[in-house]
């Protein structure tokens, strides 16, 4: 059988300690001893190299063998209890006698192995209810205090009472893992260490991941020779996770680090607050300090006390800013903005209760990029720059900061000004919005020596720093931060702002389009009006100016070029009645009420062939299919009807005889038809001179000829009319023509059931 230690002899230093895995050191403070017991069958595959100062056997003569060959059937069946009973990292330590010794044992699971760690009894510990006594004695100073540093510091002196350490501190973090000493108790001899700071490289990424695992550490002597601890070498890489270990051996880095502090012993638990590590119990001792496993419960106890306050704590603490900030914001919530809102604007801005809802020194409003501003604010070209980026880095949303300069370290002026600011978008758009300001405040912070020279280099290489002295820094380009109360009122506001805003800015255009449509009622009476004018009045002087000029023409001793202008003016006042005749027309399909009812539209095909017949002195061809019935107003459809054949005669082609096809197909194909309608179709296709297919839709403009006057006379409406009537009948109209081919006019009227 072949056995090796587990050591992790990877070198390590301040160049790679942040990578140390200190969670397999593979070695134990000698302090107790640690045995790794197989969950399948107990049999003993780990064993630390000391087990041989606490009981007669050896690692060698242990590993291989199995719990109960060793230490008995009693103590087999006490173990297997405390672990069938989720005993394991509890309250209630395991103790038990192994080969004639009383041990008090802790027990944890970590990857398919029991670890059982055993650290002998000691009969002069405090009883139980000693320990307990000191716990409600603590309980009546938790309730006799009302901040969370009162709370801290009453923490620190019953732990300290309860395990005698020279010095206990509670330790308190910042976003970045900087340690502030919040409270404290130690020997009068001691120079006190409340209110320093020491920078996150004191306690590294990994080391803080195990103050989450493990809540209690335990060093009873900074100059401890750490043990070994051994295997059976059955298997290449075999390692144990000590994450949960009481005796788990330190980082010789630590170890130095506490040694240049002149520290003997320490004892830390950990502080954790909503799955994050808040802060600390650090408990110093300048000499050998061991506790027993029953007063390290009751001092992991105070601990647990805090954890349980510190919600409570800072709800009090920011009791009193919520309240303050709520009542401004109460006050703040009766001021109304107006759509008159430029004097609104400034008034509100104005209104101390504005800075109140979040303590500020200063606000800005910007809408419709005007800067209202009011208090300790930057320039206006400064304003909108930073609500730009602001906008821009936000998203359009919301953001705050008390150190601007992270932000914009090319803009020191700026952000030394007003480092402190709260920024809510009020649009989509990010035009609008508005922004509070907070001015510099220098904070001196008070380092347990320079935090640039946590890591020093001498002679021996890089080593963690050995000189504590009080150093100062002034810390610049920051404001106070904003507390959460500020922050969740000021959202609140500024969504109600907002609404104001964009209800506004709706009751601008409502007024505005208000004033629109009732000019363009104005403008459309006045259309009607002259309309009226022009296809009523205008007729009867058409018709005197008609007959003056036709008796005129007819005196026998006229001049000839008076005769001719006679002519003349005699045609222009036939195609301005024309004219005056379909614009009348025209206006009237809009007018028109008559109800609608089911035509035949062959019957009034038919009937419209006959009178063209007549009025025209050349042969017309037409070829008629079945056409349906369709729903309408039958004079109207006669127009419509007419107007088209009309067309088709007086663009013919003079090569051939008008020829007009009328057809009912099942279905055309129609772009902007929709799948559930249902329509009857017409067809109209001539012979005639056709037209470009590029003027197809605006053929049915009222006033558009494609043809001059000299070669065809008309005034541009029949096309124009045409598509009125289909309007009106929710119908829809197209053309399709190629110039010396002919063109096709498609009607498509609803099916009305």
């Amino acid at each position: 059988m072949k056995i090796r230690d587990i050591v992790n002899r990877e070198l390590v230093n301040l160049t790679n300690c942040e990578q140390e895995p200190i969670h397999i050191p593979g070695s134990i403070q000698p302090h107790g001893f640690l045995l790794g017991l197989k969950s399948k069958d107990f049999t003993i595959d780990y064993c630390s190299g000391n087990v041989s100062d606490f009981i007669s056997k050896s690692h060698k003569e242990l590993l291989g063998h199995r719990f109960e060959e060793v230490f008995g059937t009693f103590a087999q069946q006490e173990l297997q209890n405390y672990i069938s009973n989720n005993r394991m990292l509890s309250s209630l330590l395991l103790k038990v006698e192994l080969d004639k010794q009383l041990f008090v044992c802790t027990v944890h699971l970590s990857d398919g192995i029991y670890i059982l760690e055993a650290e002998p009894s000691n009969e002069q510990s405090k009883n139980a209810n000693e320990v307990y006594d000191h716990t409600t004695q603590f309980l009546t100073y938790l309730n006799g205090s009302n901040t969370m540093k009162d709370l801290c510091q009453l923490v620190a002196e019953g732990t300290r009472e309860v395990t005698g350490y020279d010095r206990v501190m509670i330790y308190r973090f910042d976003e970045q893992y900087n340690g502030e000493v919040f409270a404290e108790c130690c020997r009068e001899d001691l120079e006190p260490f409340l209110g320093l700071h020491y920078p996150h490289t004191d306690i590294p990424a990994q080391a803080r991941e195990l103050y989450l695992k493990n809540l209690l550490r335990l060093i009873t002597d900074i100059d401890y020779n750490p043990v070994p601890i051994y295997t059976l070498d059955d298997q290449e890489g075999k390692n144990l996770d000590l994450s949960l270990s009481i005796l788990r051996s330190t980082s010789p880095i630590h170890v130095k680090y506490l040694q240049n502090m002149g520290v003997g012993a320490t004892l830390t638990i950990s502080l954790i607050h909503k799955q994050k590590l808040w802060g600390l119990i650090a408990c110093h001792h300048y000499s050998q300090k061991n506790l027993s496993p029953d007063i390290r419960l009751a001092a992991q106890l105070q601990g647990h006390f805090i954890t349980s306050q510190i919600d409570l704590r800072q709800s009090s603490e920011e009791y009193e800013v919520s309240r303050k900030v709520n009542m401004a914001y109460d006050k703040l919530s009766m001021f109304e903005l107006a759509v008159d809102g430029e004097e609104k604007y400034e008034e509100l801005v104005s209104n101390p209760e504005i800075l109140n809802i979040c303590n500020a020194a200063g606000v800005a409003l910007i809408i419709d990029d005007q800067v209202y501003s009011h208090g300790h604010v930057p320039e206006e070209k400064d304003i909108l720059f930073l609500t730009g980026f602001l906008a821009k880095k936000s998203k359009n949303s919301s953001f705050h900061t008390n150190k601007l300069l992270d932000l914009l370290p090319n803009h020191p002026e700026l952000s030394k000004h007003t480092p402190g600011v709260i920024f809510h978008s009020l649009d989509i758009e990010g035009t609008n919005c508005i922004i509070w300001f907070r001015p510099e405040t220098k904070t001196e912070v008070n380092w347990a020596g320079d935090p640039s020279k946590s890591i020093i280099k001498d002679k021996k290489g890089l080593s963690p720093r050995n000189s504590f002295e009080l150093w100062k820094e002034i810390v610049n380009f920051s404001s106070k931060k904003w507390l959460q109360p500020e922050l969740e009122t000021v959202a609140a506001y500024s969504y109600s702002l907002q609404r104001q805003i964009s209800l506004i800015l709706v009751a601008k255009e409502e007024e505005k389009y208000r004033k629109l449509s009732e000019l363009l009622s104005e403008t459309n009476a006045e259309l009607e009006n002259i309309n009226w004018i022009s296809s009523h009045d205008l007729q009867e002087p058409l018709r005197k100016i008609q007959l003056i000029s036709s008796m005129l023409v007819n005196e026998e001793d006229l001049p000839p070029s008076v005769g001719k202008m006679l002519n003349k003016l005699n045609l222009s006042a036939e195609k301005m009645q024309a004219l005056l005749s379909d614009l009348l027309k025209f206006n009237k399909v809009k007018y028109n009420t008559e109800p609608f009812f089911e035509v035949e539209v062959s019957d009034v095909i038919q009937d419209l062939i006959e009178e063209f017949r007549e009025n025209y002195e050349f042969q017309l061809y037409f070829e008629i299919e079945d056409l349906p019935i369709v729903t309408g107003e039958s004079f109207m459809l006669r127009q419509l009807f007419s107007n088209i054949i009309r067309n088709s005669i007086k663009y013919r082609n003079p090569e051939n005889a008008p020829l007009i096809k009328i057809s009912s197909p099942e279905s055309i194909d129609w772009e902007d038809q929709e799948d559930d309608e249902e329509y009857h179709y017409l067809i109209f296709e001539d012979n005639g001179i056709g037209f470009d297919q590029q003027y197809a839709k605006s053929v049915f403009n009222i006033f558009t000829r494609l043809h001059g006057n000299s070669e065809y006379t008309g005034s541009g409406m029949g096309l124009a009319l045409c598509k009125k009537i289909m309007q009106h009948h929710k119908g829809k109209i197209k053309a399709e023509s190629q110039e010396g081919k002919g063109t096709k006019i498609f009607l498509a009227f609803p099916k009305i059931d």
